[in-house]
């Protein structure tokens, strides 16, 4: 069983930037797709970002697409999300999340390890 935590989550202005890390223990990592979801107060969690097992695929919702990029260093057993022009509705925790195969999806049922998430917050 992998085991994901989360850091670099926190209070930032509009406009500004944040990364967050996910560190995963276990030998496993580097076989598998990671991604990135979200949940706001009172909403479903949401898919931001995945990357298949080998950084040769990235993937975004609509909602973050060309303002976060997301990358893992599997000798690190760690993926980033690195998030820049920061909106007010991007405020929620951010879990990150390994996939049951290399190819990742954007449904929470293909991911069967979770983090216990980080606060984002982005104040206007």
């Amino acid at each position: 069983q992998v085991q994901l935590v989360e850091s670099g989550g926190g209070l930032v202005q509009a406009g500004g930037s944040l990364r967050l890390s996910c560190a995963a223990s276990g030998r496993t990592f580097s076989t598998y797709a990671m991604g990135w979801f979200r949940q706001a107060p009172g909403k479903e969690r949401e898919f931001v970002s995945a990357i298949t097992w080998n950084s040769g695929n990235t993937y975004y919702a609509d909602s973050v697409k060309g303002r976060f990029t997301v990358s893992r260093v599997n000798a690190k057993n760690t993926v980033f999300l690195q998030m820049n022009s920061l909106k007010p509705e991007d405020t929620a925790v951010y879990y990150c999340a390994k996939a049951r195969s290399s190819i990742p999806t954007m449904t929470t049922y293909d991911y069967n390890s979770w983090g216990q998430g980080t606060q984002v917050t982005v104040s206007s």
